[in-house]
């Protein structure tokens, strides 16, 4: 059986990812800051690391065969303050650097190591990217998060010159019945209220967290994946569809629809107003061409099965 070493291994995705390996056969290592945690399967195992202090579980990094690097502070958890936007790049960028010394310095077999990133990599639609949507060659958007998703990029890419191929996902927001974004729409359905942000149009790119970990895993099978890739369903839709959809597949028709205005999401949230209220049509095309097909394509069918 092969390994594959997971950090961030215990938020939604990786929850959702190690429980998919595990089905598929793999031995798991989630490396944490913990390793007092109950053993949840025979093929899932815990490492401990430190990534301010630059340290890892030495023979953690010999088993691994793969590694999947999902650490970061979570980026809509809090306020943007300056300390808080420090704290979201340095927990990516320094997580990568500690992945990358231990790999030039314990002997080890890994094969691949499949890194997140995210579409904040791009900036606001464009006439072009309303038409065909962003691809993976655009360069990085000069706002905060295009900035962090380049210096987060940039913190893991020298492990290609090791001999490891390298794949880089640019997740878009994952709808999940266990957190995240999802979570944040449904809460004002509890009152019948469906709250769409702005005037609505602002597009978003998003994928089913079924397909997500799926693509994960497709990319430690596939040998010719290398690179980025945009993990996006095939049909973005607008905040103003998703929320609707939403209140219909889980309210019916008994809900009303209310527009939370700009300048109020501006004072609420601040600076990440900017991207709450960005429009980004994203491609994914590319990992469509490498052999993966979604079980998700359309929010509807997403939402559907998320309902429960």
């Amino acid at each position: 059986m092969e390994t594959v070493l997971i950090t961030g291994g215990t938020g939604m995705v990786g929850k959702h990812l190690t429980e998919l390996l595990v089905l598929k056969g793999y031995n798991v290592i989630i490396v944490s800051r913990s390793k007092v945690m109950a053993r949840r399967h025979a093929s899932i195992s815990y490492a401990l690391w430190n990534v301010e202090e630059q340290t890892i579980d030495k023979d953690a990094i010999e088993r691994a065969d793969y590694i999947i690097n999902l650490a970061g502070a979570g980026v809509a958890d809090k306020r943007w303050t300056s300390k808080r936007k420090k704290e979201i790049v340095e927990s990516r960028t320094n997580s990568g650097k500690l992945l990358l010394k231990a790999l030039q310095t314990i002997p080890n077999k890994v094969k691949c190591v499949v890194n997140a990133s995210a579409i904040g990599w791009y900036g606001a639609d464009t006439p072009i990217s309303l038409k065909e949507g962003f691809k993976e060659d655009a360069p990085a958007d000069s706002q905060y998060l295009g900035e962090t998703c380049k210096l987060w990029e940039e913190s893991i890419e020298p492990v290609s010159l090791l001999g490891i191929r390298l794949v880089k996902l640019r997740i878009g927001i994952v709808l999940s019945n266990t957190g995240g974004a999802l979570a944040e729409f449904k809460k004002p359905l509890k009152s019948g209220m469906a709250t769409i942000l702005g005037n609505g149009k602002q597009i978003i790119s998003w994928i089913h967290i079924e397909d997500l970990c799926r693509m994960f895993a497709f990319a430690i099978e596939t040998k010719s994946m290398n690179g980025a890739y945009n993990a996006v369903a095939t049909q973005p839709t607008s905040n103003e569809e998703l929320t609707l959809t939403l209140a219909k597949i889980n309210r019916g028709k008994s809900f009303k629809s209310l527009h939370v205005p700009a300048f109020l999401l501006k004072i609420v949230l601040g600076e990440m107003s900017i991207e709450v209220l960005k429009s980004a049509t994203v491609n994914n095309s590319k990992i469509i061409s490498a052999g993966f097909r979604f079980y998700f394509p359309n929010i509807e069918k997403a939402l559907t099965d998320l309902r429960g």
